[in-house]
């Protein structure tokens, strides 16, 4: 699997030619992780949609990780094609984490939602195949773009979920530029954004701004 930048992992919005531009100009100015979310294509589009995010982030930025929302297999028949996919970022909904690293090869990567301090701790406990790679919680605060109904988790929620776990734990859900110095404090191993970057004019200067004030 190698060594992943986890410091800022980008969620994409909607199905046409600027999602694929939006996500190469993130991964080109640093971000390390860019996941496909498209929850309203069938299989067939939604794999045309993850090998043209992933085509482009490769020709700007190789070592970015390009994951698929949900679907194992889309991200599965994506590997087989030679798409440079690396995995799939699952809900508690979602195939079990073993099914999916069984489908995707044992170097591919895992991600878990684990929206709960709870769900947090099982999945810290899990071994072998069905230990995912990473967990994003959320949300830290209440989001237009995925209705859940657990409750806010803030910069107080984080702290106890990292010390639940040993793996990365990512805060997700209406994240902005202006939160990224805080929660790099809370011991998050980084920050996924949705609207900040998606719907940014520049979205590369906005990825860029949040990688400087993590570092800050």
């Amino acid at each position: 699997m190698g060594v992943i930048d986890w410091r800022l992992h980008l969620v994409t919005s909607g199905d046409g030619p600027a999602t694929v531009t939006t996500a190469a100009a993130a991964a080109a100015a640093g971000v390390g992780v860019v996941q496909v979310r498209c929850k309203h294509l069938l299989a067939g589009d939604l794999l045309a949609l993850v090998e043209a995010v992933a085509g482009a982030v490769a020709r700007v930025a190789p070592s970015t990780r390009v994951l698929v929302n949900d679907r194992a297999d889309v991200a599965a028949a994506a590997r087989r094609g030679g798409a440079p996919v690396h995995g799939v970022h699952l809900g508690q909904r979602d195939l079990p984490v073993a099914e999916a690293r069984a489908l995707l090869g044992p170097d591919a990567i895992i991600g878990l939602t684990a929206g709960t301090l709870d769900l947090v701790r099982q999945a810290e406990s899990r071994r072998g195949e069905d230990r995912p790679d990473y967990l994003g919680s959320g949300p830290f605060r209440r989001t237009p773009t995925k209705d859940v109904d657990r409750p806010l988790v803030g910069l107080a929620g984080y702290p106890p979920r990292v010390a639940a776990t040993s793996l990365p734990v990512l805060a997700i859900g209406d994240v902005t530029l202006a939160d990224v110095p805080a929660l790099s404090r809370t011991g998050v191993a980084g920050v996924a954004l949705v609207r900040e970057v998606m719907a940014a004019p520049d979205p590369g200067a906005v990825a860029a701004a949040c990688l400087t004030a993590w570092e800050r």
